[in-house]
């Protein structure tokens, strides 16, 4: 994301154009095939487990709040980049593969897994707790780590993270994995925004 005030004049144009786009959208049509609810009108879009209601009228946190400007984006496109039916595509991949992502590829390792390295280095059970606390649940599968969770931070749009604290002479290391049809859901950049809120997440929720 463009680095500015929440306040800038660009970003209140972006969000009035993804206003007008919204408008055109039959929310309901997309609430089903997306397994969200529709209430009043307005789709109402679980984020990381937070609840927002989305229309052409804004978006909005159920006390009413505006998120923040990439928080929005990412809802507004989910809706927009709605596929007509289930994509296939269930096998975890990293960022890196995804065939856009190369202009975001560096931005999303800084901002979301050495972001994770640095603050939980050494404080293995502190970053399990904070993925707990963040909605986090173990996951069981094939990979070679100290610590594997699962999130899902919009329906049908779940990640992994993957961890090896540092041990003698190798280094931390944390790898965001998603499944490969997340693509079909979203667009590079949201898939690094939601990197980026991964780790914002587990931070907040590790004081």
């Amino acid at each position: 994301m463009i680095d500015l005030p929440e306040n800038s004049p660009i970003f209140e144009k972006i969000y009035k154009d993804y206003l007008a786009q919204i408008s055109a959208v039959d929310l309901r049509s997309v609430a089903e095939r997306l397994g969200i609810d529709i209430c009043s009108d307005e789709a109402i879009i679980p984020l990381f487990g937070k609840p927002y209601r989305v229309s052409e009228k804004g978006v909005f946190d159920l006390s009413g709040l505006r998120p923040s400007h990439s928080a929005s984006v990412v809802l507004f496109k989910y809706l927009l980049l709605c596929p007509e039916g289930e994509p296939g595509g269930r096998e975890w991949v990293a960022f890196r593969d995804f065939k856009d992502a190369a202009p975001f590829v560096e931005g999303f390792s800084n901002t979301s897994e050495h972001e994770i390295e640095k603050k939980f280095t050494g404080k293995l059970p502190d970053l399990e707790k904070a993925s707990i606390v963040s909605g986090g649940k173990a996951f069981d599968a094939d990979f070679s780590y100290d610590l594997t969770m699962r999130f899902c931070p919009l329906p049908k749009v779940p990640v992994i993270m993957l961890f090896n604290d540092e041990y003698e002479v190798f280094r931390s290391k944390c790898v965001i994995l998603f499944e490969k049809c997340a693509e079909k859901y979203l667009d590079m950049e949201c898939l690094a925004i939601i990197g980026m809120q991964l780790a914002g997440l587990l931070i907040k929720n590790s004081k």
